[in-house]
């Protein structure tokens, strides 16, 4: 418990520094609330997003614990996005202690909008046993690899390279999206694949109305529907996990995102449910701003 209070306190610094940071930045986020599922968007060049993905879970014979994955997004060119996740987690009764590390990049081959784009991605991961954040579900992942105590899972470490192909369509205000998933360790151990589809648009299609909070349009709504299929061994659904989630995301003053998501789980074995809270910003020509700087500071 006093872990988790931990990991509370922490989120809620983390939230008022970039509540304060939105004082004085220009932004725009992005307004797909999805936690699992990516869409073709991509960051505009020079643009840097910010970005907490909290998952809190209570497994039928594990403890509690919260996760917190921190997102650095960034736009390197149109068609290219750079992202680094910093994962920690703690557990009540055990410990809190920091899992690891993502880098992913996504590539859009072809920039005008289509009945479906496809964009390409690949990420490297170096993250332990401990990993709680459940960005995505692979192979025969479940509810027991969430209840082993903190001592033991750390000391599994997990290089990992994975691979997945986004298809993407925005047809009228609804976004479509489906993401196949290949994930394999780079040392060992079979492919192992998964898959995440959502679906998302605004409660009322956007208005010239400015300088509005509770308006309808600035209310998303979802689903997602996320899983494992398997690996090369056992290429199969059984003993695997799948997750149905509605989503809700809340465009904020100043730019800001706050995304939530129930996930309740549809088989044995899956966690019955857990929760996702989310909270974005984005940064406008960040570039322009450190280059500004070291002008002034000749």
């Amino acid at each position: 418990m006093h872990c988790a209070f931990i990991l509370s306190v922490n989120f809620r610094r983390l939230a008022l520094l970039l509540l304060i940071a939105g004082l004085s930045f220009r932004a725009a986020a992005q307004d797909k609330p999805y936690f699992v599922t990516y869409s073709h968007d991509l960051e505009e060049p020079g643009t840097l997003e910010i970005e907490t993905k909290t998952a809190l879970t209570r497994p039928e014979h594990g403890r509690r614990s919260g996760a917190l994955a921190t997102e650095f997004e960034y736009g390197m060119r149109a068609w290219w996005t750079a992202e680094l996740y910093l994962d920690s987690q703690a557990t009540a009764g055990d410990s809190a202690l920091y899992t690891g590390f993502r880098i992913e990049n996504r590539f859009r081959p072809l920039m005008k909008e289509y009945a479906v784009n496809p964009v390409l991605y690949v990420e490297f991961e170096d993250i332990s046993g401990a990993d709680k954040t459940v960005l995505e579900v692979v192979g025969h992942d479940g509810e027991a690899d969430l209840i082993q105590a903190n001592s033991v899972a750390r000391k599994e470490h997990k290089h990992e390279g994975e691979l997945k192909l986004i298809l993407s369509s925005n047809v009228r205000d609804w976004n479509v999206s489906e993401n196949f998933i290949a994930e394999k360790n780079l040392g060992h151990a079979p492919w192992e694949f998964g898959y995440a589809v959502a679906v998302a648009r605004p409660l009322r299609s956007a208005s010239s109305e400015s300088g509005c909070t509770f308006c309808a349009e600035k209310f998303i709504v979802g689903m997602e529907a996320y899983g494992g299929l398997g690996d090369t061994w056992v290429l199969s659904l059984r003993d695997t996990s799948h997750f149905i989630a509605p989503v809700v995301g809340w465009e904020l003053p100043a730019h800001f995102r706050v995304s939530f998501s129930p996930a309740i789980g549809v088989t044995g074995s899956s966690m019955d449910q857990f929760y996702r809270f989310g909270l974005a910003r984005e940064f406008e020509d960040i570039d322009k701003l450190f280059h500004r700087r070291k002008v002034a500071a000749r």
